[in-house]
């Protein structure tokens, strides 16, 4: 069965490059450029792992992640912090993210931090 992954972020071209990038490794990619439906996002999309951009419209991704950790049927589903944020080891402690990717990223290392957490 084909792994879910569901991306948040408000760049169309890092969306479109993630999906394409996961899609050829056939996970199931859904992305989305707002966060404020969180819950309802996973309850539609049954994701395996969550990417999750900082700085997006609305509610933000830190706000997001918290709402979702909360939550006791959703708060066991991998987060990966995904940004350019400089402090983003430190938000994702806070927050309790299960991991970052730095924005740049290696192509090699987000497959291999996605792999990681939905082996």
């Amino acid at each position: 069965m084909n792994k879910r992954v569901l991306i948040y972020d408000d760049d169309q071209e890092i969306l479109i490059l993630c999906k394409t990038i996961l899609a050829k490794r056939n996970y199931l990619v859904e992305t989305h450029t707002r966060c404020d439906n969180i819950l309802k996002d996973i309850e539609h999309t049954k994701p395996d792992i969550i990417l999750m951009d900082l700085w997006i419209p609305e509610i933000g991704g830190e706000k997001a992640v918290t709402i979702m950790k909360e939550n006791p049927e959703t708060a066991q589903i991998p987060v990966l912090l995904f940004s350019a944020n400089a402090e983003i080891k430190e938000i994702s402690k806070k927050i309790k993210a299960d991991g970052y990717i730095a924005k740049p990223f290696d192509i090699n290392y987000l497959l291999e931090s996605i792999k990681k957490y939905i082996s």
